[in-house]
């Protein structure tokens, strides 16, 4: 009676303990007439429950949509970088906001998994509105996920089979008592007879498939890929011809920067009093000059010489002279500036976008240049802050890399006026009294009239066209 009821309180209690994720390693059965013995690991049983309390225990942070600028409230939820459920790791690119000027990046503030987007796609978002819930923890994707549960599954697997090899012990030394559990001794017998002719049969079959597929299935698949292919493409004519009359029409929604840029340019022709002026500009003297020492600078300084910070160069020093050219009306007053902040016309695929060149009076060609590289690559990459685009005093245009010939550029308010550079061609002009072949590039000053008269418009395009001319007036103290 006490063997039995030791039985009935060891199977009782190891069940309890399995299901409570405590793993027996042994169990004593051929022991005096006393509660059965269990032997456990005290140090991987602590370790798993600590990391399934601690799991349990941490609550997810809701994160809110961050300020972006002092004069940006709200912008429009782009895009889902992540889903929920994805690992993160701290300062991870979550989502990104687009506003009327940049596009925010909303990054994650810790380590953690997401649970819950609080927002969708295409939505107006404003300034600390729930964004995003995060479940504090180990970041980095799937892989510390997986580990994790490496981790877990190796101490069970070890522990059975400490498990098995200490029961087939006990075994061969209490034989009358694992006679009568036959149950668990047959189940441990059948694993063990399935696994074993599983091993005796592999090293026998591997070898005999690997021939068979490798000889006959080669050249099965062959003609059937070739087949499957042409009959796609023949579906796939018809279709395209089709499709020549169509008459669809796609209907997108306009981006915030779209919409401000259409907006301050409608604004720039109804405010101010727009004309522009023309010039030609004979650039056979800097291409020379830039022939010569592009391969020298881009050596020495990483950077290529172009013809936009020799423009710039020379609009600093023309705008010395005509200083009305770099001023801007605030209400009943004219703001005149020492300093030339130049904004340079960038195209990208979300729309045109103006970063400044800052102070840049007071630069060279090649500190220009990498400016102007620098500020072109963040605005291609989506990089551009506010600080990046607000202000400027003076704009270039060069739309010339794009094949334009002639072109007006519009006026980029509060500014008074805007230098547009176009493409380089090959015309008959006259000089000294003969016809010769030189590159010609046409230049257009847009000016606004309320502040600059075409005096000052005029002379100020005649300086930049000596400047580029002769680029040796540059390196004089004032134009001659």
């Amino acid at each position: 009676m006490l063997r039995n009821s030791s039985r009935i309180i060891a199977s009782s209690s190891t069940s309890a303990l399995r299901r409570s994720g405590v793993r027996t390693l042994v169990v004593a059965r051929n022991v005096t007439p006393q509660f059965t013995r269990l032997t456990v690991q005290p140090q991987q049983n602590l370790i798993f429950r600590s990391a399934f309390h601690s799991s349990s225990l941490l609550l997810s942070e809701t994160v809110k949509v961050p300020q972006m600028a002092e004069s940006i409230t709200e912008g429009t939820l782009k895009q889902w970088n992540k889903q929920v459920g994805d690992s993160v790791s701290q300062d991870e690119e979550i989502a990104t906001i687009e506003t009327d000027k940049i596009d925010v990046s909303v990054n994650a503030p810790m380590a953690g998994k997401i649970t819950e987007l609080l927002a969708e796609e295409d939505s107006t978002v404003t300034v600390g509105q729930d964004l995003f819930k995060i479940e504090p923890g180990e970041g980095g994707g799937s892989g510390s996920g997986e580990a994790s549960e490496k981790d877990k599954s190796q101490p069970s697997g070890a522990a059975k089979s400490e498990a098995k090899n200490a029961e087939e012990g006990n075994k061969d030394k209490a034989a009358p008592e694992a006679a009568k559990e036959k149950g668990a001794s047959e189940e441990t017998h059948k694993k063990q007879d399935e696994k074993a002719p599983k091993l005796d049969k592999s090293p026998e079959e591997k070898p005999a498939p690997r021939k068979e597929e490798s000889s006959p299935p080669a050249p099965a698949p062959a003609p059937k890929k070739e087949e499957k292919p042409s009959s796609s493409k023949k579906e796939e004519a018809p279709k395209e011809k089709s499709a020549a009359g169509s008459r669809n029409e796609t209907r997108v929604k306009i981006s915030r920067m779209r919409q401000t840029i259409a907006t301050r340019l409608k604004a720039s022709q109804n405010a101010a009093a727009s004309l522009t002026t023309f010039n030609e500009i004979d650039m056979s003297s800097l291409m020379e000059f830039r022939k010569l020492y592009k391969d020298g600078i881009l050596k020495a300084d990483g950077v290529k010489l172009g013809f936009m910070s020799a423009f710039a160069k020379a609009s600093c020093l023309a705008l010395k002279e005509i200083p009305a050219a770099n001023a801007s009306i605030e209400g009943d007053s004219i703001v005149y500036r020492d300093y030339v902040d130049l904004s340079v016309a960038v195209a990208t695929p979300k729309g045109l976008v103006t970063p400044i060149v800052r102070n840049a009076e007071s630069m060279g060609l090649i500190e220009i240049e990498k400016a102007i590289a620098e500020l072109g690559k963040k605005a291609r990459d989506n990089k551009l802050g506010i600080e990046d685009m607000s202000g400027g005093t003076f704009t270039i245009s060069n739309g010339g890399v794009f094949g334009s010939l002639y072109g007006t550029p519009i006026i980029n308010l509060p500014q008074a006026a805007v230098l547009g550079m176009h493409s380089i061609k090959e015309k008959p002009v006259v000089v000294n009294g003969q016809i010769v072949i030189r590159p010609i590039m046409v230049v257009a000053l847009t000016y606004d009239h309320r502040l600059l008269d075409g005096r000052e418009a005029v002379t100020f395009l005649v300086r930049v066209k000596e400047y580029i001319e002769d680029t040796r007036r540059m390196l004089l103290p004032s134009p001659l």
